[in-house]
């Protein structure tokens, strides 16, 4: 399978050069970025034969036969969108658009053309979440609460590096994305009630800094997730289940139960690396013809979620 990672020198395209580099036949031909002498030094490091600053350039290669697009979130839906119609399966980094109508639009393109189109959504793959839905698919688990917390401290617009960015990042459609696709995925049904709290806009980057939210599933289930950008401490994302049978804490691919105590998750998968499963699901569906676990289509009931949360702000 060989592949062009767009956006590569950013702090994710980076974790797809390096999964890449762990999978056998998945195959880097190809790097995007916007800056010349970086896509270009970038490549000349990793043994890369193709560069280029616009994409079109590389979807126009015959040696490219899929994309995955680590760029700006503003640019998913439109990247997405031409890769679609230039016939390269793309794996497109979350979130898939930063708006309901985008969305929909990306998701009528892939029925249109039948190209493969999933979306970056790590928590289904990481072994920690992998485990719970295990169990909740084999009628051992019943997800009655899910409370979450998203804590980053960024006042400044940077990156995952502490780079500067050239877009602004977004609690609700970024950050919010992954717990939203997550708790519907794990109870398997949509929200019904949804809604969020914003705290102060910052002066600057015109984006609420901290935020909190609530949904409640047809079956019960409920999430509270609280996000903030203010948060000087330790970062990151921790997943508390509270369940008919137990309490569990997923800390990124890592999982407790209730008293802290560690779960053996050798086993779940090949890897311990979100993002590597994820590329090797992607590779895997684009070989076996079917549909992915992250498909376009699966995840539109997430953005669907969150336009109703944006609405209700």
């Amino acid at each position: 399978m060989r592949i062009c990672v767009a956006g590569a020198y950013g702090a994710f395209g980076i974790k797809h050069l390096e999964a890449l580099a762990q999978i056998e036949g998945g195959e880097v031909r190809s790097v995007m970025g916007p800056n010349r002498s970086k896509i270009e030094a970038l490549a000349a490091a990793r043994g890369i034969p193709h560069a280029a600053t616009d994409l079109a350039e590389c979807l126009a290669r015959d040696d490219i036969d899929a994309v995955i697009l680590s760029t700006p979130t503003q640019q998913h839906a439109a990247q997405a969108i031409a890769c679609m119609r230039a016939g390269k399966p793309v794996l497109v980094e979350i979130p898939m658009a930063d708006s309901l109508a985008d969305s929909r639009e990306i998701v009528r393109v892939q029925q249109e053309t039948g190209v493969l189109c999933m979306v970056g959504q790590v928590r289904r793959f990481n072994p920690s979440h992998q485990w719970i839905h295990a169990k909740i698919a084999a009628g051992e688990l019943k997800i009655q609460q899910m409370d979450v917390q998203t804590y980053f401290f960024r006042r400044t617009n940077t990156n995952a590096k502490g780079e500067p960015r050239s877009w602004t990042d977004h609690l609700l459609w970024h950050h919010a994305c992954h717990t939203v696709d997550l708790f519907q995925y794990q109870t398997g049904e949509a929200a019904v009630q949804a809604f969020g709290l914003q705290g102060p806009m910052h002066p600057e980057l015109g984006i609420a800094m901290d935020m909190a939210i609530a949904m409640k599933t047809p079956g019960g289930a409920i999430c509270t997730l609280s996000l903030s950008f203010n948060n000087n401490g330790p970062l990151g994302t921790v997943f508390r289940y509270i369940c008919d049978k137990g309490t569990y804490i997923a800390r990124y691919d890592d999982l407790f139960d209730g008293y802290d105590t560690p779960i053996d998750l050798s086993g779940v998968a090949v890897s311990n690396n979100g993002i590597e499963l994820i590329d090797r699901e992607f590779i895997a569906a684009i070989t076996e013809k079917r549909a992915p676990n992250g498909s376009a289509q699966q995840v539109l009931a997430a953005m669907e979620t969150l336009d109703m949360i944006e609405k209700s702000l």
